[in-house]
């Protein structure tokens, strides 16, 4: 990715603001393309580059039916049974056990009906129209083509299975979701690749899905470039705060001027947001994917196969299955076992399913324990921004994210109520590792 130098004193003179955004992932990104739509300078820094994180390895799917958080009633209760079933895709690095439970009990402390039914408010409206969110944000840009509208199909053993899992699709239905249901036959004519092995399925449209992640997102940054803004390879490392104002990023490539803030690194957020006076609840839940490289087959839709917790989408030239849900940290290698379960898993729901080769890769999911991402402004500075903690729907509400946070900084109202990601809301927490309120490290948390 290219560095385009500018002289900002054009940004200054012509009363445009010049945005600098920490992360050039899909919040990022997309955050740029709407500033830069309204007039405004912006520049993306971003240690490894775009889409170098989550937003490369996500499950592709654009789900205005994901509203319905994992700490659902009951989820306390299955954990240990989980973690000790190698077939349950739970994972956990016990040696982080220590550091993880005061946020962890927090966690759950949030799987309770009433916690289910406001989390689902609050994520409804960053989700409900997310596939027209892509489709404008990739509007004239080369990052259109990655866009598709597609079924949502949430797969089931049985229609008993399927019963079982009411308590979800009655959140959904509050929210204003649709689908439809098929038994097997009726499924067998909608998709023949899985003969025999769904029983049950729940197919929603109004859904999308992502052909190439990685690839959307970086065109979506070269079009930030194109149209005179810069993407910065370098490593954020502090901030220049003077009075109630952040003045400036350094970073590991010198120091960057700037008139508002952006902070969007995802699970990496901790802490500036902390050197800015916001306290996020956050941890790292390590995701998975494979990829089989030139499929013998393709499904006709996305699929989430409800008891086995992972997704199926078609992509370019091959099939990513995703899921997992792993605790251990930001520094640890992925577990070869994440990988096993999905090949096992997909080998049995596809079995005449054959490929070239299989990629793997293991990424982190930006987690709140209220899991409520931070939108809007936080803190004592005036002109710092938040954009972070999608947990699982971060490429779907990611271009909405961006769009209320460009109206926010253009000053333009939004008819979206922000008191609910309050980026302060979690002030005053103690810190997730140490039990008090942690200090700026320049370091990333591990």
């Amino acid at each position: 990715m290219a560095v385009v130098n500018r002289d900002l004193e054009e940004v200054q003179n012509s009363g445009r603001k010049h945005v600098v955004i920490i992360g050039a992932g899909i919040v990022g990104v997309s955050s740029a393309v709407w500033l830069q739509r309204a007039g405004h300078e912006v520049t993306l820094i971003d240690k490894g580059g775009p889409a170098s994180g989550t937003s490369y390895g996500n499950g592709g799917v654009l789900t205005t039916i994901g509203v319905v958080p994992v700490t659902v009633p009951g989820l306390l209760g299955k954990v240990p049974k989980m973690l000790l079933d190698p077939d349950q895709p739970l994972f956990l690095r016990w040696s982080y056990l220590p550091r993880l439970l005061p946020w962890l009990l927090r966690y759950l402390s949030h799987a309770t009906a009433g916690e289910v039914e406001r989390i689902s408010k609050a994520l409804a409206p960053l989700l409900q129209d997310s596939v027209e969110q892509h489709k404008a944000l990739s509007a004239r840009t080369k990052a259109a083509r990655f866009v598709h509208d597609c079924d949502y199909v949430y797969a089931y053993d049985s229609a008993a299975a399927a019963r079982a899992d009411a308590f979800g699709w009655n959140v959904r239905s509050r929210r204003g979701c649709r689908w439809s249901e098929m038994d097997a036959a009726a499924f067998q004519d909608y998709d023949p690749v899985f003969a025999g092995q769904v029983g049950y399925a729940h197919v929603s449209p109004d859904n999308g899905r992502i052909s190439d992640p990685g690839a959307y997102v970086v065109a979506l940054a070269d079009h930030v470039v194109e149209q005179g803004g810069r993407v910065l390879q370098a490593e954020a490392l502090d901030l220049e705060i003077s009075g109630e104002a952040v003045t400036a990023v350094e970073t590991s490539q010198g120091r960057i001027a700037c008139d508002e803030l952006l902070l969007a690194a995802g699970v990496w957020s901790g802490p500036l947001a902390r050197k800015l006076g916001v306290q996020p609840d956050l941890e790292s839940e390590r995701g998975y994917h494979v990829e089989f490289i030139n499929p013998s087959v393709m499904p006709r839709a996305a699929m989430m196969m409800a008891a086995e917790k992972f997704v199926i989408t078609p992509m370019e030239g091959r099939l990513r299955a995703a899921g997992i849900v792993e605790f251990g940290g930001l520094e640890k290698p992925p577990q070869q076992a994440g990988f096993d379960l999905l090949i096992r898993q997909v080998k049995q729901k596809m079995p005449g399913l054959t490929w070239d080769r299989i990629d793997t890769w293991m990424g982190h999911r930006p987690a709140t324990s209220d899991s409520i991402p931070l939108i809007g402004k936080g803190g004592p500075c005036r002109n710092a921004w938040f954009g972070f903690g999608h947990h699982h729907v971060g490429l779907t509400a990611g271009p909405k994210t961006g769009r209320i946070l460009a109206d926010c900084i253009s000053g333009v109202p939004t008819n979206v109520d922000l008191g609910v990601y309050n980026p302060d809301r979690f002030s005053g927490k103690p810190d997730r590792f140490s039990g008090k309120p942690d200090q700026f490290s320049g370091k990333k948390e591990s």
